[in-house]
């Protein structure tokens, strides 16, 4: 079974109501009438009842009915929201008049939707920065404990029968959110990666933090880095198979983790890699999709104390469609590892 129809058969049997803020955008709104129409999730759109349905009518979408539909400007929504948003944020000295303002924004509105139990995660980007969504989501939902630090995974699928990753899968990270992350923020990505392949890919996670170094075969402060991140990660997850500083080789190939690693716990078979930084991780997604015809999908934000999901604003319906069955998953694992 592929790994979509996988994750579309859990959002059915287990609905999450995800919230798209962005409710008069075409192509989301085009992405919600698809859900509903499967019956995938429960769609909590905000924006103008009355725009979101007149858009609807000249998109000639038959199923947004099915949404619920949640007014920013409804005084009532401000009276319910605008409180916990002040309490999360007067420390930083915000004022309930300021933080009635901010709850009318609908990227606000939504993660605060989450934040109160209404909502199971979001979905936005399609017209807003990532910047924008991911403030929103730092703000109100903010990080699950222990986890100081989000980031991007992508769920790399490789072409059957692949002799790496597992069920033809294997998770990148941090390839899209950390330019540089310290030691303690590196384990802290390896272990959200780990449970992105849990919870999205359906793998049980072999986890290798990657360098340009094996068990000490190079000397470098960008090594250091890699080795204290990985003894961090392992009291962070006890029971997690995870190894590092290997290099990409060692971690993914048998004979050579036995020539060169003989001794880690991978035994050259991991199936999540985890780059030291940003530009790393962003380069060898890049290279391994387009040079090994492998399908990257993502990013898949990791780290939120409930699921948040950024499009990219050139994304396309059926984009929107998969993130919010990846959200739905999301959702779903955590409510299971609670």
């Amino acid at each position: 079974m592929e790994l979509f129809e996988k994750l579309t058969k859990n959002a059915a049997a287990n609905k999450q109501r995800i919230v798209l803020p962005e409710g008069l955008e075409p192509r989301t709104l085009t992405a919600a009438d698809r859900i509903i129409a499967e019956d995938l999730a429960h769609i909590i759109l905000i924006g103008n009842p009355d725009d979101i349905k007149a858009m609807a009518s000249e998109l000639k979408l038959t199923h947004l009915e099915g949404a619920t539909i949640v007014d920013p400007r409804d005084e009532a929504v401000i009276d319910r929201y605008a409180p916990l948003f002040y309490e999360l944020r007067k420390s930083k000295g915000i004022t309930m008049e300021e933080a009635r303002l901010t709850t009318a924004n609908p990227l606000y509105l939504g993660c605060l939707m989450v934040k109160a139990g209404d909502a199971d995660g979001q979905v936005a980007g399609a017209m807003n920065t990532t910047g924008n969504v991911l403030r929103a989501a730092f703000q109100v939902i903010k990080t699950m404990p222990g986890i100081s630090v989000v980031s991007g995974a992508f769920i790399m699928l490789l072409p059957k029968g692949s002799k790496f990753g597992t069920n033809d899968t294997m998770i990148f990270a941090d390839c899209a959110v950390v330019p540089n992350p310290t030691a303690p923020e590196l384990a802290q990505i390896a272990v959200a990666a780990a449970r992105t392949a849990r919870d999205i890919a359906g793998i049980e996670p072999r986890v290798a933090l990657l360098s340009f170094s094996t068990k000490g075969s190079a000397k470098s402060e960008a090594v250091d880095k890699v080795i204290e991140a990985t003894t961090i990660a392992h009291e962070l997850a006890p029971g997690l198979i995870l190894d590092g500083e290997l290099q990409a080789d060692a971690a993914i190939v048998p004979s050579v983790a036995q020539s060169k690693a003989p001794n880690s716990s991978l035994s050259g078979r991991a199936n999540v890699l985890v780059f030291p930084n940003l530009e790393v991780g962003n380069i060898a997604y890049k290279l391994v999709q387009r040079l090994g015809g492998v399908q990257a999908v993502g990013p898949v934000l990791q780290g939120l104390a409930a699921p948040v999901n950024d499009l990219s604003r050139g994304c396309f319906p059926e984009d929107i469609y998969k993130t919010i069955i990846i959200t739905c998953n999301q959702a779903i694992g955590l409510k299971n590892n609670k």
